[in-house]
C-alpha cells in the first residue's frame, strides 16, 4: 500500500499540471482573456491599420474592423468603415448583404435617414426574407410618406415575424394614412394588444372609429385619453367635437376647456381648441366667454377662420342683451321680448295683443288692437330674427296675412335689412319696413318704457 503512495501523487501532480496548461492555452485563445477576440481589439485595430495603410481598400481588414466597431456598436466607426465596403459592391462577395444592412443600421443609428435608406434599400435587393431589413425598410418607407411601399416591405417583415408589435403598428399607420381604416383598424388593435401602452396607436384607432362614423367607440377612447400628457390636448379637441355635433353644449365645453390646461399644445391644436371653445359657447348664449377665446385667437392668428367677424357681430351682442335675446335666445324668450316691444311701440295708447304665431322660429307675427286718444286699429307686426338682407318674397308674404286677419296695418321688423324690391313693394301699402338701425334703438329703450307704463303700486301709509 506505501509504495501505492508515490505513484496516485504523481498522478494528481500530472493532471493538476495538464489542467492548468489548458487553462493558459484558454487564455491566449481567447486574447488574453479581455473577450475581444482571438486577437485582442488592440491586435485587431494594430493588424488592420497596418494592412490598410498599404491598401484603403482591403475587403478583409474593412470587414474586420467593421464588425468590432459595429460589435462596440460605435455607430459612427461602423458607419464610416462600412460605408466604405458598400462602395466595393460585387467585390465583397459573400458578405455584400451583411456590409449594406450594417451600413443602414449605422446610420439609422446617427439618424442619417437617406443613408439607412440606401443600405436597406441595397441589403433587400440581394435578399427580401431578413425580417431586420424588411421592418426597417418599412419603416423609413412610411417616414418618407411612400404608405403603398411601406404596406409592401412590412407585410414581408409580418409574415416573417407575426407577433411583432412595431410591424403590425407601422402597417396600421400606413393603412390609416390612405384612408382604408377597415385594415388600419385590423392592425392597430393587434399591436395594441401586444404594446398596450402605445397611446398614439390608441389615438389613431379612435381616429378610425371617427371616420367610420363610429362615433360611439371613438368617444370612449378620446375620453380615455383626455388626460394623457402627449395625445390628451387633441383628444379633448374631438371629443368635444362629438359632444357639440350631438348638441351635449356642456359636455363639449368641458372637453375643450380641460384640452385647454394641457401644457406644450401644438399651436394648431391651441387654437381650434379655443375656436371650438368660443363658437359652443356662443350656442348656450355665453357671449362675454366666448369673446375672451375669440380675442386670444385674434392676437395670435387675425385670418383665422372667421374669427373678425365673429367679434365684431357679438361684441354688439355683448353690449345689447335685448338684442342678443331677438338673435339667439329660445323662441319663447324671443316671442316675450316682441311682446314687449308691441306693448310699448305706441305711447298713450291701450294694447291689447289677440295672437301670436312663431314660422319655425324665423319670425314671429303678432297681431294687437291698438286704441289711442286719436284713432283705433288693428295692427299686425312681424318680427323677423334672421340677419341679412330681406326680400320681397317676405314682405309679399306678410302683406297677405295683413289682408287674411283684416289688419288695418303692418309693421315689418328686421335685425337685417330690406332689399330695394322690398322697399319699393310697400311704397303704396300701409305697410312700415324697420331695419337693424332703428330696431336697435326700439331695443335699447324697450325696457324703460314697459317701467314706465307699468301701473304704480301705491305706496304704504
Amino acid at each position: 500500500m506505501d509504495s501505492l503512495i508515490p505513484i496516485l501523487a504523481a498522478v494528481v501532480v500530472l493532471v493538476i499540471g495538464i489542467f492548468l496548461v489548458m487553462i493558459i492555452m484558454g487564455r491566449s485563445k481567447s486574447g488574453g482573456g479581455n473577450g475581444k477576440g482571438s486577437k485582442g481589439r488592440d491586435a485587431i485595430i494594430k493588424n488592420t491599420t497596418k494592412r490598410l495603410s498599404q491598401n484603403p481598400h482591403d475587403p478583409e481588414a474593412l470587414s474586420e474592423l467593421g464588425a468590432l466597431y459595429f460589435k462596440e456598436e460605435d455607430w459612427n466607426q461602423a458607419y464610416k468603415t462600412y460605408g466604405t465596403l458598400t462602395e466595393l459592391g460585387s467585390a465583397q462577395g459573400e458578405k455584400e448583404f451583411e456590409n449594406n444592412y450594417r451600413f443602414g443600421l449605422s446610420a439609422l443609428k446617427l439618424g442619417m435617414t437617406d443613408d439607412a435608406y440606401k443600405g436597406f434599400s441595397a441589403a433587400r435587393g440581394l435578399n427580401q426574407n431578413n425580417f431586420d431589413v424588411n421592418y426597417n425598410l418599412g419603416v423609413l418607407e412610411f417616414q418618407k410618406k411612400n404608405y403603398e411601399k411601406a404596406i409592401q416591405v412590412l407585410n414581408q417583415a409580418r409574415l416573417q415575424d407575426p407577433e411583432h408589435a412595431p410591424t403590425l403598428r407601422t402597417l396600421g399607420h400606413s393603412f390609416f394614412r390612405l384612408k382604408k381604416n377597415k385594415e388600419a383598424m385590423t392592425f392597430i388593435r393587434k399591436a395594441i394588444d401586444l404594446a398596450p401602452d402605445d397611446k398614439e396607436s390608441l389615438y389613431t384607432l379612435a381616429e378610425c372609429y371617427y371616420e367610420a362614423n363610429q362615433t360611439e367607440q371613438a368617444q370612449r377612447i378620446f375620453s380615455h385619453l383626455r388626460g394623457d400628457p402627449v395625445m390628451g390636448a387633441s383628444a379633448c379637441l374631438i371629443s368635444g367635437t362629438i359632444n357639440a355635433q350631438a348638441r351635449q353644449y356642456d359636455k363639449a365645453i368641458q372637453d375643450f376647456e380641460l384640452g385647454l390646461r394641457h401644457e406644450n399644445i401644438k399651436a394648431d391644436v391651441r387654437i381650434e381648441l379655443r375656436y371650438q371653445a368660443a363658437t359652443t359657447l356662443i350656442k348656450q348664449n355665453e357671449i362675454g366667454k366666448a369673446l375672451g377665446y375669440l380675442k386670444d385667437i385674434q392676437l395670435e392668428n387675425p385670418n383665422y377662420k372667421d374669427v373678425s367677424p365673429l367679434i365684431g357681430r357679438y361684441q354688439e351682442l355683448n353690449a345689447n342683451k335685448n338684442l342678443q335675446i331677438f338673435l339667439m335666445a329660445p323662441s319663447g324668450d324671443f316671442v316675450a321680448l316682441c311682446r314687449k316691444i308691441v306693448m310699448s311701440y305706441y305711447q298713450k295708447a291701450k294694447v291689447k295683443v289677440t295672437n301670436i304665431s312663431v314660422n319655425k322660429n324665423e319670425w314671429a307675427d303678432v297681431l294687437a288692437e291698438v286704441d289711442t286718444a286719436k284713432w283705433e286699429d288693428l295692427i299686425m307686426f312681424r318680427f323677423i330674427r334672421t340677419p341679412g338682407s330681406i326680400g320681397e318674397l317676405i314682405v309679399r308674404d306678410f302683406h297677405s296675412h295683413l289682408k287674411e286677419v283684416k289688419a288695418g296695418k303692418g309693421i315689418c321688423i328686421t335685425v337685417g335689412n330690406f332689399t330695394e324690391e322690398a322697399k319699393r313693394y310697400t311704397e303704396a301699402r300701409l305697410i312700415d319696413l324697420i331695419e337693424k338701425d332703428r330696431l336697435t334703438v326700439i331695443l335699447n329703450t324697450v325696457d324703460a318704457k314697459v317701467a314706465a307704463a307699468a301701473p304704480k303700486t301705491p305706496a304704504k301709509k
